[in-house]
């Protein structure tokens, strides 16, 4: 897997198939590198975290793949490779002599992931596009926060993050599809807006569907059928409760006001609840401050009704079912821990090989001797400038 993309989306796509085995050579230009090694804090070894993570389990070429020697050393990747990732503007590799058809010609079974802000087609599509506007753009920004402030963008690149995740899930379509002989090489084709559009999902629907607005609820479940919170303990500890059905929300009313509560004739369906949430909201949040957050948390539990602590990243290092998961995982030598491969498979499950490495073009060398270049032509390379590897 050839990876020609930078900062998030592209190499959380291409972090994500390493962690189970895929041979991913992330290619950066000479002499500068992925922005993502300076878009971070920095790790004891001076190296950033966010870099050791994306760029985990990857070999590092440094290559100028616009120049002519470039250009011929990425076409023999590519006759080599199942895949190229790349998420520039559109029209960065058309000008670079590098369209799909003329990959396609090099290799005409090669996956070809593209990752853009607004996509390869339509409007806007040569617009510039960054994950927040991808948020804006989805609906996310406007049905995050409360409803009497302005829309939120989530803490974390939510749009890069799940794009890069959508194209993982879009490339092993397309692989798949090569494999059993339905078609050859294709065009993966993801707009940044759109993996979080799908995944929001409910509210395309419930405007055309039931004609409702769909807007910004706060701490509540969306449109409010059942009952949902996020609620501060005695200890100031916050916990976030939630329901999916009238059967589970009677657990948490249960375990908040007792069974007489619980069992009136209000709470017997969902539109039951959504009459009265404004009363089992505060009565939830009543119940929550009287309490320590674990003792409340164990309360919840004997009811079989859900709660959960919020955590911080500390809370995450330290819980005990997230270490018998084995999800926070490291590497020997490095004290830079990251969460581990998602999903678990119990024939071929993913593993963290290494993370990401400061040098730049740290296997340029080698990926040249695999691609069978001579030791001459390495170093003629090298000097040119096509190439560049540690100490280069």
């Amino acid at each position: 897997m050839i990876e020609l993309g930078h900062v998030i989306a592209a190499p959380m796509c291409g972090a994500l198939l390493s962690d189970f085995g895929a041979d991913v050579v992330k290619i950066e230009r000479p002499g500068q590198g992925d922005m993502l090694r300076v878009l971070s804090a920095r790790a004891k070894d001076g190296v950033g975290v966010w870099w050791k993570t994306l760029a985990r389990n990857k070999r590092l070429m440094a290559l100028d793949w616009k120049s002519e020697d470039g250009r011929a050393i990425l076409r023999r990747l590519v006759e080599n490779a199942h895949v190229l990732i790349e998420n520039f503007r559109p029209g960065v590799l058309e000008r670079a002599g590098l369209a799909p058809e003329v990959l396609h010609d090099w290799n005409p079974d090669l996956v070809i992931v593209r990752i853009s802000g607004y996509g390869q087609t339509g409007p806007r599509a040569s617009w510039p596009g960054f994950g927040r506007a991808g948020e804006a753009m989805s609906g996310l920004a406007h049905i995050t926060g409360f409803a009497d402030n302005a829309p939120m963008h989530p803490g974390f690149p939510a749009a890069d993050s799940t794009t890069g995740l959508m194209a993982a899930y879009g490339t092993m379509m397309a692989l798949h599809a090569v494999r059993n002989g339905s078609a050859r090489g294709q065009v993966v084709d993801l707009a940044i807006f759109e993996p979080l559009l799908r995944l929001i999902d409910y509210h395309v629907p419930t405007r055309t569907g039931a004609g409702l607005p769909v807007d910004r609820n706060g701490l509540q479940a969306p449109n409010s059928y059942a009952p949902a919170g996020v609620f501060r303990a005695r200890d100031g500890k916050w916990i976030t409760v939630s329901a999916g059905s009238a059967a589970t929300g009677r657990r948490l009313l249960e375990a908040a006001g007792g069974k007489t509560w619980a069992e009136q004739p209000q709470f017997q369906s969902l539109d039951g609840f959504a009459e009265h949430m404004d009363e089992i909201v505060d009565r939830l949040g009543a119940f929550v401050a009287k309490h320590d957050a674990k003792e409340a948390i164990d309360i919840f539990d004997a009811h079989d009704a859900v709660a959960a602590m919020v955590y911080d990243v500390d809370d995450i290092l330290a819980d005990p079912q997230i270490e018998a998961r084995g999800s926070i995982v490291g590497v020997d030598g490095d004290d830079t821990k990251v969460v581990g491969p998602v999903p678990k498979l119990d024939k071929t499950p993913g593993r963290l090989r290494w993370l990401g490495r400061g040098e730049l073009g740290a296997d340029s060398r080698a990926i040249l001797q695999e691609l069978a270049y001579d030791a001459d032509d390495i170093e003629a390379l090298i000097e040119k400038g096509a190439v560049a590897e540690p100490g280069h």
